[in-house]
């Protein structure tokens, strides 16, 4: 009680005296659920979860991490090998209108263009997008390394760059018949890079920020909304958050400049940081995200019921809710489920999830 009494103290501190609320947020909240896109082998029990279980515990948002698992027409060299179709999409948007859930595709942009020793599609089909082409993918990856390599990124400046990736974006938006776009853009580690010859010397905030306002400024033309994760709009030094969960490398100002309609979701993994309230103040929308502890998720469950019950007006509108995250393929977290998993050393997606259902649902 005292952490939640300390936030919406500071928030009407800096809230004039007459933008007292004059309403409680009576919209419903947003429940969500956020998962790779399934292989075509695991598609029909993909499908069963949904409607087994996201749809009776009142999920009414899932965010599919689809990259280049969708066979596109507009790049066919950017597919991956064994991709879903449009008949196994149209099925997947079938099972979440008759259960009310609305989906949100993922491509990651800008970061998250490799992994470990493995280069993404994108830079693999398109090299001349790297933004560090010198930097190689080691055989054995290892964090920390000299090279400072997580992962790889495109460079925001390159001037061929957006036709491609817009293309795969608008399609994987027509092919979900979504209404929003995720659009990744978290722990982007090189950015502004010094041996760019384009980026060399730039604000990273004003780079990251730049991408930002290009996506959302072409999603705008067909009426999607852009969604991010935060992370690279907090200062992980000031904050003590660090640089996974927070920006090491000064991209954090981007926060204000980027545009207000862009929502926010906000990760955090190991405690519940409550980081909601500071994306609500700077104007943003903002989701709540855990993954694998279940007092982190209740947690910031029950603090985005709070900001958004006693938050001033019209701040409180801005609390959006709280998204449960997976981060193994959906085969991996399916398997899973069906075989009934037990929390190790107190980590769970599955436990985790499942009390975030039972705090919804009450059963």
């Amino acid at each position: 009680m005292k952490r939640i009494t300390a936030l919406l103290l500071l928030a009407l501190l800096i809230t004039p005296a007459f933008a007292q609320p004059k309403k409680i947020n009576t919209e419903p909240p947003l429940r969500g659920f956020c998962i790779a896109a399934p292989k075509p082998a695991d598609l029909d029990t993909f499908l069963e979860f949904i409607n087994d279980v996201l749809g009776p515990a009142g999920i009414n948002t899932l965010v599919l991490r689809v990259d280049y698992n969708y066979q596109y027409k507009s790049h066919p060299e950017l597919r991956d090998e064994d991709a879903l179709s449009q008949k196994d999409v149209d099925r997947i948007v079938e099972a979440c209108q008759n259960n009310e859930i609305a989906i949100i595709p993922q491509v990651n942009l800008l970061g998250h263009q490799s992994w470990a020793s493995d280069l993404g599609n994108l830079l693999k089909v398109y090299p001349q997008f790297d933004e560090t082409p010198d930097v190689k993918l080691p055989k054995e990856y290892k964090w920390p390394n000299k090279d400072s390599l997580y992962c790889k990124s495109y460079c925001p400046l390159h001037p061929g760059v957006h036709k491609v990736v817009f293309d795969v974006v608008d399609e994987i938006v027509r092919a979900f018949h979504a209404k929003a776009f995720h659009a990744g853009m978290d722990e982007v580690f090189y950015i502004g890079d010094p041996d760019c010859p384009r980026c060399a010397g730039k604000s990273k905030a004003k780079l990251f920020a730049d991408e930002v306002k290009r996506i959302n400024d072409h999603l705008a033309k067909t009426g999607t909304e852009l969604w991010i994760w935060g992370d690279r709009l907090i200062d992980g030094k000031s904050s003590g958050i660090g640089m996974w969960e927070g920006s090491f490398n000064n991209t954090w100002p981007a926060v204000d400049m980027i545009p207000k309609d862009v929502v926010i979701c906000d990760w955090h993994y190991v405690k519940a940081v409550p980081t909601a309230p500071y994306f609500a103040q700077k104007g943003l929308r903002v989701i709540s995200c855990p993954w694998r502890k279940e007092d982190v998720a209740l947690q910031q469950l029950e603090d985005m019921k709070s900001f958004r019950q006693n938050s001033p007006a019209p701040m409180n509108e801005k609390f959006l809710g709280v998204m449960h995250t997976v981060w193994t393929p959906a085969e991996s977290f399916l398997n899973r489920w069906k075989e009934g998993e037990k929390p190790e050393n107190g980590l769970s997606d599955i436990a985790c999830f499942k009390a975030l259902s039972k705090a919804w649902t009450g059963k």
